[in-house]
């Protein structure tokens, strides 16, 4: 609205010029300043009708200013930019009450846009503020506009106790962001229970998901808490919410619309209180055109939706993630090397059908395999052709329906048992057969790596928590497994 103040405060007289001109033409009044005290000084006197600010002052973050001006001006909106564009600044910018978070480099048009909501929302009730631990750093990684957009809803969210629906193809990091939504949210003290709906066999889904009592059915032996008595005062997140069986999606439902639940063979009823985030790989809209989801509960579940991009529309993230992943194997025992920019080129042509999991699985395969100090666009190129197809088919199995992927097999090998006049294999034949094989492909990763579990889960392609529940899976001892040296077998 023309006449209304806005104060802009950053130290880059060049920011501070662009933003005046551009608010001036809008016919605002524009007041500025460079550092924090200024800031203070102009919010402290009543000035401006919305504030504008970095995060970085040279006398201090506004971040530290922010809580100040909100007790003394809890009816000033105030947009934080900041270069620093992880999801750590947009969370902790509405954390401190900010009605906004932009990105440096900004949008002129946007941050127009931005000012006239806030101008609009002056009247509101003041957010809630909310402390947090700031210094923290989550490896949500991305410099790319369709991250920042992720960031910017993220913080909104994480101030709600919202129903969340994330959408995204395998390995694009919908549990992460769950557990982001979780641990900066208003639930941050209770539990996180996570819950894969593909890898639960299907006649145990709803004594996983609302438990059992004593004798409910054979080999009942003892009660059994579910995962919505677990997630008590916390979050309960159920990925691949679409491979959900319909009679568990009705009592989903049900327990959605009344609040409550009662267990398998239990009589009492029991308060689900729980936040809920779903998530999945699958267009649930063509689920329900087909009758494998119900409508009812799609709206339940989606109050706010997620949509996070596959890695490759956001091939500029790449040599952040590639240097946040190097780090992170450092602390795992990987040595640390450098990726040329030859390197990271070749990277980005790769069309990553795995998504941010599979570039994390090749850069740990990468260091792990290879002595050169710094990784040249060579390596990557033989790496990504050895690496992607076995990758690419470890993710499917890993992050896709296991049940569906065994059924399917099964047919496949009775259709052609059948086909050419044999014997029908036995029922189970495909798990027998990837147990078989699987163990000893395991049982050799690790020998070759002296038990390494870091190196032999890149080695296989996998990461090491798949390796891990592989391990469990398999009763694979570390401590019987051979040694190797210079790949002779140690006795």
């Amino acid at each position: 609205m023309a006449g209304e103040t806005i104060l802009v405060i950053d130290d880059d007289a060049a920011v501070r010029t662009v933003l005046t001109r551009a608010l001036a033409q809008a016919g605002y009044e524009v007041r500025s300043g460079s550092n924090a005290a200024a800031m203070w000084e102009l919010a402290a006197s009543g000035e401006g009708d919305v504030l504008i600010t970095d995060v970085v002052l040279p006398d201090a973050e506004a971040f530290e200013v922010l809580p100040r001006i909100r007790k003394r001006r809890p009816e000033l909106p105030v947009v934080v930019m900041s270069a620093r564009n992880t999801v750590m600044t947009a969370i902790r910018a509405a954390e401190r009450g900010a009605f906004e978070y932009l990105p440096k480099p900004f949008d002129l048009s946007e941050m127009l846009d931005v000012v006239r909501r806030a101008l609009e929302s002056r009247h509101n009730d003041a957010r809630q503020e909310a402390g947090g631990n700031g210094g923290e750093q989550m490896p949500l990684i991305g410099r790319s506009r369709a991250m920042q957009e992720i960031y910017r809803i993220i913080a909104r969210l994480t101030q709600t106790d919202l129903t969340v629906m994330i959408l995204g193809e395998s390995g694009t990091g919908k549990e992460l962001v769950a557990r982001v939504l979780h641990e900066y949210g208003r639930r941050k003290h209770g539990p996180f229970i996570a819950v894969n709906m593909a890898a639960i066999p299907r006649e145990l889904i709803e004594s996983e998901l609302f438990g059992h009592e004593k004798g409910a059915f054979t080999g009942a032996v003892a009660r059994h808490a579910g995962c919505f008595e677990r997630a008590r005062g916390g979050t309960l997140f159920l990925d691949e919410i679409g491979d959900m069986p319909m009679e568990a999606q009705t009592r989903l439902l049900r327990v959605l619309q009344e609040g409550e639940f009662t267990t398998v063979g239990g009589a009492r009823p029991i308060k689900a209180d729980v936040r809920i985030i779903a998530a999945t790989h699958r267009d649930l809209k063509q689920l329900i055109a087909t009758g494998q989801f119900r409508e009812d509960l799609y709206y339940r579940l989606n109050v706010a939706t997620l949509r996070l991009p596959p890695l490759r529309e956001r091939l500029e993230d790449i040599p952040d993630l590639v240097a946040h992943f190097v780090e992170e194997a450092a602390h795992d025992g990987l040595p640390r090397k450098h990726f040329t920019p030859q390197a990271l080129d070749r990277l980005k042509q790769h069309r990553w059908p795995g998504n941010v999991r599979e570039l994390e699985n090749l850069v740990r395969r990468i260091l792990a395999i290879h002595a050169e100090e710094e990784i040249s666009a060579e390596t990557v190129a033989a790496e990504l052709e050895e690496f992607s197809a076995a990758s690419s088919s470890a993710l499917e199995e890993e992050n896709g329906d296991p049940a569906q992927l065994s059924a399917f097999v099964e047919r496949w090998l009775q259709a052609h048992f059948a086909r050419h006049g044999d014997a029908l294999p036995p029922p189970g034949l495909y798990q027998r057969v990837m147990r078989e094989v699987e163990r000893p492909l395991i049982a050799a990763a690790l020998a070759a790596t002296n038990g390494n579990q870091v190196k032999a889960a890149a080695l296989l392609g996998i990461n090491r928590n798949t390796l891990r529940a592989h391990m469990k899976a398999l009763d694979i001892d570390l401590l019987r497994l051979p040694r190797m040296n210079n790949g002779q077998e140690l006795r």
